[in-house]
């Protein structure tokens, strides 16, 4: 599918990290882009360096994302893509110091990177379906969700963030199989180690360790990096219903 200055893209969690890179890259393709962020001052600044739209959008609650489409429906007629990146990474162990994970914190968990996703999509995908065919093909959109290298190798202390990234990977192919024949193609991005928000946080010692854990190259992923795929995917139409992993070759020790 060609980006052109007619296509609307939507980011979930685009107001950082992986999202934000994914907005700025759609935008710079000439695509129109509208953020969905809980963080409204990250959110607003980056839309308007974009020319976007920012609503704020809780992904976990369905009315919260109806509205968000309804929004988007209202100010832009439809959707071309969908970026899903909004995620949380909490830290617990199943059984930590005799007292069971918290299923408050799994089902929060579960409800941001799982259902959300899910939400976003869904609602982005019937968007889609109406619209016009955009190629050769019969496109009418494209759906990108993210995943993580720890829905494969989930290390000691993310027992819900990987199972929440596992049902990621799990819903990519069945839901390009629903989408088939309307025209729309969905994708997964499993990232392994990226400089996003979450690591930057972490001492620059701790940062550089673990860099060096990834094969080739033996640093940190970039957000940009991310960004690049997440076009490439957008513009190869081959690419449908399959997770991607781009994470330098690692795979990651239980610790």
């Amino acid at each position: 599918m060609d980006i052109t200055s007619n296509t609307i893209a939507v980011i979930a969690g685009g107001a950082s990290g992986l999202g934000a890179a994914a907005a700025a890259g759609l935008s710079d393709a000439g695509a129109r882009t509208v953020l969905l962020d809980m963080n409204a001052d990250a959110g607003i600044a980056h839309a308007a360096a974009l020319n976007g739209l920012f609503i704020k959008t809780d992904v976990s609650d369905p009315a919260s994302v109806s509205a968000a489409m309804a929004e988007i429906a209202k100010q832009m007629g439809t959707v071309h893509i969908a970026v899903n990146c909004a995620g949380i990474a909490p830290a617990a162990k199943t059984v930590s110091k005799g007292v069971a994970h918290d299923p408050a914190l799994f089902a929060k968990v579960i409800g941001i990177n799982l259902i959300g996703t899910f939400n976003v999509a869904s609602h982005c995908a019937a968007l889609m379906s109406a619209n016009d065919p955009l190629d050769e093909d019969g496109t009418r959109g494209v759906v990108i969700n993210t995943a993580s290298v720890a829905a494969y190798e989930g290390q000691v202390g993310q027992v819900a963030y990987a199972a929440s990234k596992a049902g990621v990977a799990g819903l990519t192919l069945p839901m390009a199989r629903d989408m088939a024949s309307l025209g729309v193609r969905v994708c997964a991005i499993a990232p392994g180690l990226f400089k996003t928000p979450m690591l930057e946080g972490l001492p620059q010692e701790v940062q550089d360790s673990l860099g060096a854990q990834v094969p080739f190259p033996s640093r940190l992923g970039h957000a940009k990096e991310y960004a690049h795929l997440v076009r490439h995917i957008v513009e190869n139409p081959m690419l449908n219903g399959e997770v991607i992993r781009l994470d330098g070759a690692i795979r990651m020790a239980p610790r």
